[in-house]
């Protein structure tokens, strides 16, 4: 996962600041599994437009 993406979703959840000030390591584990449910939602998405 490029790092533009995962800043991108860190957005989307609204933990960005808490990565800009702190790091990845101060992200909870429930974000951390919310931020790897929304990439693999995203990459399915895609997946499926391809294929159309």
């Amino acid at each position: 996962m490029s790092e533009r993406l995962k800043y991108e979703l860190a957005k989307e959840l609204g933990v960005d600041d808490v990565v800009r000030k702190e790091g990845w390591g101060s992200v909870s584990s429930r974000n951390c599994g919310n931020l790897v449910r929304l990439a693999i939602a995203r990459a399915e998405k895609n997946m499926a437009q391809g294929q159309k």
